[in-house]
């Protein structure tokens, strides 16, 4: 992805939260809530002219804390900060026999999503859509019971591997029982993180999380 095309997307999300923050401001304090969240991450990668069978799934976790801006009864923005994990496990050969190589990626990520709220007696049902951005902070490759190397963050094609700058979509459900908050997602990787040229690599992680929302004022 070009530079032009990054600082488009991240001024997008600049104009956003602006929006957020003038809607938020004339709602009483109560209106803003929040919290944190916790759970696991279950990522992958698609990786262009790589076969899907040989990608595997790779557990990993997010924690991090949330922001909801209320708009009326229905309809909030929630955005937060997060460290959440990513990366895939993959089949390697080898003269004896096939072993696991595994890619770890560690991100800070901010998502910023609508979200509508229904209740359904005593518990909430919610879904939730919107953009994401992450940056790279450390990564390892490692491949069993043999080699393991630190990520190369930046997009020289000689020598790194894998691009900081991610982002995409993020969809989600869940319920909310009183202050607690269960809930399912998943990242659609919009951008490709790989730094070699014509090589297409996006992330998609799953993840299951476990919340909990301070009381409002």
């Amino acid at each position: 992805m070009s530079v032009n095309m990054k600082l488009l997307f991240m001024k997008s999300l600049i104009k956003i939260l602006f929006v957020v923050i003038v809607l938020s401001n004339p709602v009483e304090s109560a209106a803003q809530i929040f919290g944190v969240k916790a759970g696991l991450n279950l990522s992958e990668t698609q990786i262009q002219d790589i076969p899907e069978e040989d990608i595997l799934i790779n557990p990993g976790f997010h924690l991090g804390a949330t922001g909801e801006f209320m708009i009326n009864g229905i309809f909030s923005i929630e955005t937060g900060l997060f460290l959440t994990t990513k990366g895939h496990k993959n089949k390697v050969e080898t003269p004896d026999e096939p072993v696991t190589g595994r890619v770890n990626l560690n991100y800070l990520e901010i998502p910023l999503t609508g979200k509508a709220l229904i209740e359904a007696g005593s518990i909430k049902i919610y879904g939730l859509f919107g953009p994401y951005a992450a940056m790279g902070l450390t990564g390892k490759i490692k491949v069993e019971n043999t080699t393991s190397e630190n990520i190369k963050w930046g997009s020289d094609i000689e020598s790194d591997q894998y691009k900081r700058f991610d982002f995409g979509l993020t969809f989600g459900t869940g319920v909310e029982i009183e202050s607690l908050q269960i809930g399912l997602s998943y990242d659609l990787g919009l951008a490709s993180i790989s730094s070699q040229t014509g090589q297409k690599v996006t992330n998609q992680t799953l993840g299951v999380s476990l919340g909990y929302k301070f009381p409002g004022k």
